[in-house]
């Protein structure tokens, strides 16, 4: 049997766009620059409201020059879907339910490259042993050890990538996830809904919160959007958590940087539960 490890994802559903505008009208949607994609065949992009809030993390992925897919969680793909399809107007683009045709899984350990070559994947880390994979509903499965999804979910956290959910949809500017930070953002692309916003925060350097990685050794579940007091005095919300392999928890939370207690954001008083953290690195630097 190869050195895999297999993980459904089955809670990831697809966004079909097709058509011969289908870049360019994802161009003016999106954070990436999507003309990025004939060379590197998948990339991470945020979906942002005017307010240049982030609604949705997508992966983008290559089929042909007039087809792509997105990939997201099924419980916002009917809401994403209705919202790009107001701004179709006279685009050349179709967009459909694509989840109906592809499965998504992931697939991770020194035999990943191997597993995923003749597959539509994205790699997840730097060092090409972790891919999210995009296959059509009906092949078979590599072979590989099953993984439990929230491993693979424990995995993203450790690499930083967040996993917004409708109870975080809206909540964060693309900084505050890091995005700008995770390659999901371009400052040199023209202009795309929450442009604005998002440029004059990178280019003023007005973020003062930004998503971290903690460890806590609480039970508790840590739900996303959840309020909560970290022991050092900051408050945090949640952004993602996923249970620890040896007990507890870890998770992504957007606060300020240590030693920046008292800087919460206008708005949002510090409340909820006192919880007892460590703070864990990531694998980019924050500025």
């Amino acid at each position: 049997m190869p050195d895999l490890h297999l993980t459904k994802l089955d809670d990831l559903t697809a966004i079909g766009v097709r058509g011969a505008g289908a870049v360019d009208f994802l161009q003016g949607q999106l954070s990436q620059d999507l003309g990025r994609l004939e060379e590197h065949g998948a990339l991470l992009a945020g979906l942002h409201n005017p307010q240049g809030r982030c609604l949705a993390v997508l992966r983008v992925l290559r089929l042909a020059p007039d087809q792509l897919l997105l990939v997201l969680p099924l419980e916002q793909a009917e809401t994403v879907r209705n919202l790009l399809a107001r701004y179709v107007l006279r685009s050349r683009v179709t967009l459909n339910d694509a989840g109906t045709s592809w499965r998504i899984y992931g697939v991770a350990g020194p035999d990943a490259v191997a597993a995923v070559s003749p597959r539509l994947a994205m790699p997840m880390d730097a060092l090409g042993e972790r891919f999210m994979v995009v296959a059509p509903r009906g092949e078979p499965l590599p072979e590989g050890d099953p993984e439990p999804r929230d491993l693979w979910r424990l995995d993203d956290i450790a690499a930083g990538i967040p996993e917004l959910r409708p109870a975080t949809s809206g909540l964060f500017v693309a900084q505050m996830l890091n995005l700008d930070l995770i390659d999901a953002v371009s400052f040199r692309k023209g202009c795309y809904t929450g442009q604005e916003v998002i440029a004059r925060a990178h280019f003023r350097g007005q973020v003062k919160r930004r998503m971290q990685r903690f460890a806590t050794e609480s039970e508790e579940w840590l739900a996303p959007g959840a309020k909560v007091l970290l022991s050092d005095g900051r408050s945090a919300q949640i952004v993602m958590a996923a249970p620890g392999e040896t007990g507890g928890q870890q998770f992504l939370a957007v606060t300020t940087l240590p030693g920046q207690a008292q800087e919460a954001a206008p708005g949002e008083p510090a409340e909820g539960p006192v919880l007892t953290v460590t703070q864990l690195p990531l694998p980019y630097e924050l500025p």
